[in-house]
Parts: C-alpha cells; sequence; structure tokens
C-alpha cells in the first residue's frame, strides 16, 4: 500500500501531489496558472510526514464562530501552512458536511472530528482549496463533491470518492437522505466556483472574496456613538485572480447575480478565520459591491446597475 504521507506538498498552494520523487515534480501546475502565483523564493514542496514531523507545534485548531450556533466549526492550521484557508464543519441532522479542505490533517484531528460525528460528505469550493481532501476522504469514508467544470485541475484522482457536479444547485444528501446543505455554482474565479448554502448561512469561501470594509466595525464612531455604515462602501469583490488582482469582468459578475439573487441569506462566511458577516441586509450588500466594481471598472451603463432587491 502506497505511504501517500511521502507524496510531495506544494508549499504555496497546499496541493498534494501523487509523487513522492522529488526529481519527478519541480513546479506545481496549480501556481504556475495566473490565479495564484509562486514566491520570490520559487517553487518548493514538502510532505504530509514532514509537516507532522516538524516539531514546530504545528495543529489544526476548531472554533465556533456564529454566536450562540454549535453547528458550524472552523478548523484552522496553525501556524499557517500555504494559503492559509480554514475548512468549515457543518452539523446537520442527518450528518456532517466538511467545507473546503485544508493541507494539514494528523490523528489528533481525525480524533476530534470523529468525536464531534465525523464527516459524511465534503464539498470544495475550487481548485485552490483540494489541497489533501482525498487524505481527508480516506480518513473518514466519505465522499468529495467538486465542479466537473475544474477536474482538469485535479492532482490526485479517486473515482470511488470524486463526485463531479454538473447541477448549478445541488442537494448534499447523506445516506438517501436532504441534509438542508445547497451547493451553488456560481463560476467567475474557475469556471465552476462553488458556494454553500445551509439554514440561512453562506459559504463564500474567494467565489465571493470578502473585503476589510466589508468586516469593518461601522457600528459606532471613535468616540463610541452610534454611527451608519458610510454609503459606497463595498462588502466583497469579486476576482478572476485573487493573489494578482485580476478582476471579473463587468457580465461575469452579472450572471453570477443572476444565479444568486434566488436564493435567501442572513450571513457570509469567508475563506479566512474572521472573513464572518452576521447581517439580515447581507444579500443587498452582495448586489451593492457588485455595483461599486462594475462602476468602478468604467461601466457605467450596465444592466446590472439598474438590479434592485
Amino acid at each position: 500500500m502506497t505511504d501517500t504521507s511521502s507524496y510531495l506538498v506544494c508549499n504555496t498552494c497546499g496541493t498534494q501531489h501523487p509523487t513522492a520523487e522529488r526529481t519527478a515534480l519541480t513546479t506545481c501546475f496549480i501556481c504556475d496558472d495566473p490565479r495564484q502565483y509562486t514566491p520570490p523564493s520559487g517553487q518548493s514542496f514538502t510532505t504530509l510526514s514532514a509537516l507532522r514531523s516538524a516539531g514546530d507545534g504545528r495543529h489544526n485548531g476548531f472554533g465556533p464562530f456564529i454566536k450562540d450556533d454549535p453547528r458550524f466549526t472552523h478548523i484552522v492550521t496553525k501556524p499557517k501552512f500555504a494559503i492559509g484557508q480554514r475548512a468549515i464543519l457543518i452539523r446537520t441532522p442527518k450528518g456532517n458536511v466538511l467545507w473546503d479542505c485544508i493541507t494539514y490533517i494528523d490523528d489528533d484531528t481525525v480524533t476530534r472530528i470523529k468525536e464531534m460525528g465525523g464527516i459524511q460528505a465534503m464539498v470544495i469550493s475550487h481548485p485552490h482549496f483540494y489541497s489533501t481532501h482525498l487524505e481527508w476522504a480516506e480518513r473518514f469514508g466519505c465522499r468529495v463533491y467538486l465542479a466537473r467544470e475544474d477536474q482538469k485541475w485535479l492532482a490526485r484522482r479517486d473515482e470511488e470518492r470524486q463526485v463531479f457536479l454538473d447541477a448549478v444547485e445541488t442537494r448534499v444528501e447523506i445516506n438517501g437522505e436532504d441534509t438542508g446543505v445547497r451547493v451553488i455554482k456560481l463560476g467567475g474565479h474557475f469556471p465552476g466556483s462553488l458556494v454553500l448554502l445551509y439554514d440561512g448561512h453562506l459559504f463564500t469561501a474567494d467565489t465571493l472574496m470578502m473585503t476589510p470594509a466589508g468586516r469593518a466595525n461601522w457600528t459606532v464612531d471613535a468616540l463610541g456613538r452610534p454611527r451608519e455604515r458610510p454609503k459606497g462602501v463595498n462588502t466583497f469583490s469579486f476576482l478572476w485572480s485573487i493573489p494578482n488582482m485580476i478582476p471579473l469582468s463587468a457580465d461575469e459578475i452579472a450572471r453570477m447575480w443572476g444565479i444568486l439573487k434566488n436564493y435567501d441569506f442572513k450571513s457570509a462566511h469567508g475563506l479566512f478565520e474572521g472573513a464572518d458577516i452576521v447581517d439580515e441586509n447581507i444579500k443587498a450588500r452582495v448586489l451593492e459591491s457588485m455595483q461599486i466594481q462594475i462602476r468602478a471598472m468604467g461601466y457605467g451603463g450596465h444592466a446590472l446597475l439598474e438590479e434592485t432587491l
């Protein structure tokens, strides 16, 4: 049986490649794509085995992030590795769904999650977070839902574990029962970029990239007095390449809205720890952000600017 812990893992994006031979893999095809990047130091690789034995106290931290709602737990590797995204465990009455995936996994992580009921299904938003998803799927005996449009970005394949989604909306079922989890294919960042909706909570990864202005505290001024959020301040940006700051086209943003406007949600949760906004008006803030970006790109006559809720 192959020891996959010796497979090479990209230090920049966290993707696991199906070889332990360093001379056979000198570049990461995920990072060669202009939606990712190569650091000034160049491309380099490690392994899960090396990360586990590094002696730097690396571990996965667990924590709640929606007040008074224990159904949601994010999982974050500390110290940060690669992109630094979080995975989110969603507990439903029918079973647990893991949204997105992080590279680092060890026995302590598996034990902790099994104590919480395990993982019965995984959904990954886009190729930058494919990471070590087959390691996770094998440890928990579950399947992984991925967009069919993006399968060329898979470094490892497993016909039994990987399920490719074709529809704009997919209902996640566990043992034939509907969990209430909805996977929505918006595209944009990648052709198959996904978001996940459960009980009014929208998990956006970087399909909708939450901005610092979006997370800002506009409720009070410097003297602690109540204030309103300034007009014209965005909450999200819509990018083809996040690290290289290449925006999506106005028409692509409008196409995404044409799908998302059919759903209601009361909060949004992005790819990083702390990227959480609970606001009954969050859907309006998505539309406002799209209109701000389209107007700033010079499309003052675009039809999306006339959209309202």
